[in-house]
């Protein structure tokens, strides 16, 4: 017998029992913590900018002070129409290229990583956060769940077509580690912490 086949004869003589049952993983983000400021300092420290606002008011007056409304604003949510066009989400995908700031919703954000869990459904078109030069996620404030335990949980049944977590603006530091953002996709991320 070859030394390999001896070695793989050993292996398999020298199996662990097998375990009927998975571990209880609901242990794993049982820990407590202050969901909302853990959701802040994890998306400032990823290139991201927590807004907290009341209400859509807010988030219009934050855009009107902070862009240029001159420019390309697209939404899906109708309570922008004022600043922002609804009528993209049938167009070509590469007529979105002059795109400055795309608004959308989230279903929930999670505080740990500071992802955003958004699908097709409240998209309009899958490019539509990854082609603007910046990007604007509007979360409700009681939709953050502490770690992706619960995230997944949230989401085991949902159905969708396309769905993706966002963690702050686009980033690398494959270049001479130095971090650089907006190197594929949004420059810049404000996530807007709805009451």
């Amino acid at each position: 017998m070859s030394s390999k086949g001896e070695i793989l004869k050993r292996i398999k003589a020298n199996q662990p029992e097998l375990v009927s049952e998975l571990p209880d993983l609901n242990l794993l983000g049982s820990e407590q913590f202050d969901v909302l400021e853990t959701y802040k300092t994890v998306l400032k420290g990823i290139g991201g900018d927590p807004v907290e606002v009341a209400d859509y008011n807010e988030i219009i007056n934050y855009i009107k002070s902070n862009y240029n409304l001159e420019k390309r604003l697209i939404t899906t949510l109708p309570e922008l129409s004022e600043i922002a066009s609804l009528d993209w989400k049938t167009v070509d995908p590469h007529s979105l290229q002059d795109v400055e700031l795309t608004v959308v919703k989230a279903h929930f954000g999670v505080a740990e990583n500071s992802g955003l869990w958004v699908t097709d459904e409240i998209l309009g078109q899958r490019v539509a956060p990854f082609i603007a030069q910046y990007l604007a996620i509007i979360v409700h404030k009681k939709d953050l769940v502490p770690t992706m335990q619960q995230a997944y949980r949230r989401i085991g049944n949902m159905e969708y077509g396309f769905g993706t977590f966002i963690a702050g603006p686009s980033k690398t530091a494959d270049i001479e580690q130095s971090l650089v953002l907006g190197a594929h996709g949004a420059r810049g991320l404000i996530v807007f912490l709805l009451d």
